[in-house]
């Protein structure tokens, strides 16, 4: 269970500590920030309410264990990094209770979570041995007008302190992703994880302290966001930003697409963790013709999705907070008010939101534009494939998007033109695999992730340059 056995140094009576300096602390503001189960909407867990000063003694920790960081062996960050995420594996069943409690997902999915992000680890640590580990060698006379008398080695190296802030629905996945190329590349790294979904990243944090990284390398710090959330971010040297953020991910189908694998892909990139993806299909926008056919097809698959308590493996679980279902179900009564036509009946208990697919929605409606980030999923009928990019590209969002036809001169054509940092071809948006480039344009965020990506982003360009008193040449 969460907060017992390995991980029973990590709570304090039933409140969850925060780590700096490679010990475990309960803070000086004597509070504690309550974690409320979507599913029960009782308090569930509690963490440590810390402050401003223990933001700066955690920074200042940090910046002094990445010095000494830095000058450790590529290898031997590596070898960490690999025993770390076997920690990760082998505790994945606590680490998995708490994404349950703290985020409603499904207990398979959440131990799905763990395991893909030790897999993150692993695969970081192998990348940032190549990348790192390499470096080039320009000579002055490639440029016009100059002799070759100087010669320029140039190597990356760490930015210094790393700031990571993960959402709450893949807060340990989201998270490890910018630790380990962080910590690969050099870098000390401090966490701010989200208050749903804290705990999960405490006990993935006591992984690293498990597997003995250097005291005051990695941080977690937890609290209210109105308290030490702008404190942080505007910590002097927070940059460079990499943000990855919202999505209206539309999915654009044409008439020869197959709609059996269409349907699938909208019920799986729609409603899995019931919508709250970044990367769901968040608007399909179906050509005319088999506009009827997709929705009775996708209608049928909505049928069997089941619906109830994350222990289950329920496919629709509560979405993460009342403020959450409030504003869900005020798209969906914009939509009704505006004329959309409900493909089921529109249900909701408590944080718990039926699944619901909204045909002949148009663009007057919030549900159009607006990302509804839970089980609620709207169809724009159109008459031409412009209309489809016109909508897209409309949009304040750029994160992902995807087309389904069996035409691939037609799918390259129309990914060209959409107006998103990726585009799928017959197949529903997806984050991964992790080591994929994944980024956002637009409001949709700033930079690009994926390990290599990420590896490059938190370093910076050091260059050597040898001057040679005459020109040198090789023999020849």
């Amino acid at each position: 269970m969460a907060g017992t056995g390995a991980f029973a140094e990590i709570i304090d009576g039933d409140v969850f500590k925060y780590y700096a300096d490679g010990e475990w602390k309960v803070s000086s503001s004597g509070k504690s920030v309550g974690i409320v189960n979507p599913t029960t909407r009782k308090t569930h867990y509690k963490v440590q309410a810390c402050t401003q000063e223990e933001v700066n003694k955690v920074m200042e920790t940090a910046k002094a264990a990445q010095k000494s960081w830095a000058k450790t062996p590529l290898w031997k960050r590596a070898e960490l990094l690999h025993k770390a995420a076997a920690i990760l594996k082998e505790h994945k069943s606590p680490i998995a209770e708490a994404l349950v409690k703290e985020i409603a997902k499904p207990a398979k999915d959440s131990v799905t979570e763990v395991v893909r992000s030790g897999d993150l680890i692993s695969y970081c640590a192998e990348e940032g041995v190549r990348l790192l580990g390499q470096g080039t060698f320009l000579v002055s006379d490639s440029f016009p007008g100059n002799e070759r008398t100087k010669y320029c080695l140039t190597s990356k190296i760490p930015l210094g302190v790393v700031l990571a802030i993960p959402p709450f629905n893949y807060p340990v996945n989201l998270a490890v992703s910018k630790i380990a190329p962080a910590l690969i590349a050099g870098n000390s790294l401090v966490l701010k994880p989200p208050t749903q979904g804290a705990v999960a990243c405490l006990h993935m944090v006591h992984c690293f302290h498990l597997a003995n990284f250097p005291k005051g390398l990695i941080s977690c710090i937890t609290g209210r966001g109105s308290e030490i959330g702008d404190f942080l971010t505007m910590h002097p040297g927070m940059i460079p930003l990499q943000m990855e953020l919202g999505g209206k991910d539309a999915c654009i189908v044409l008439e020869d697409a197959d709609l059996g694998l269409v349907a699938a892909n909208i019920i799986k990139g729609g409603f899995s963790y019931s919508g709250q993806r970044c990367t769901a299909v968040k608007v399909v926008l179906v050509m005319e013709a088999v506009a009827d056919a997709l929705v009775e097809a996708v209608k049928a698959k909505v049928a069997k999705l089941t619906v109830g308590v994350p222990e289950d493996d329920c496919d629709i679980t509560p979405v993460v907070s009342e403020s959450s279902a409030n504003f869900i179900e005020g798209l969906v009564m914009d939509a009704r008010d505006k004329g959309a036509t409900f493909c089921q009946e529109y249900k909701r208990e408590g944080n718990l939101i039926w699944p619901l697919l909204l045909d002949h929605v148009r663009p007057d409606m919030r549900i159009a534009w607006e990302e509804p980030f839970g089980p609620v999923l709207p169809v724009i009928r159109i008459g031409s494939v412009e209309e489809g990019i016109h909508h897209c590209n409309a949009s304040n969002f750029g994160l992902q998007g995807c087309v389904f036809t069996k035409d691939i001169n037609k799918a390259m054509l129309i990914s060209d033109a959409m107006e998103s940092g990726t585009v799928q071809i017959n197949s529903a948006p997806a984050r991964g695999p992790d080591h994929f480039p994944f980024q956002g344009i637009k409001d949709s965020g700033i930079g690009s992730q994926g390990i290599t990506n990420s590896i490059n982003m938190m370093t910076k360009v050091k260059s050597t340059v040898i001057n040679l008193p005459t020109p040198s040449y090789t023999m020849g």
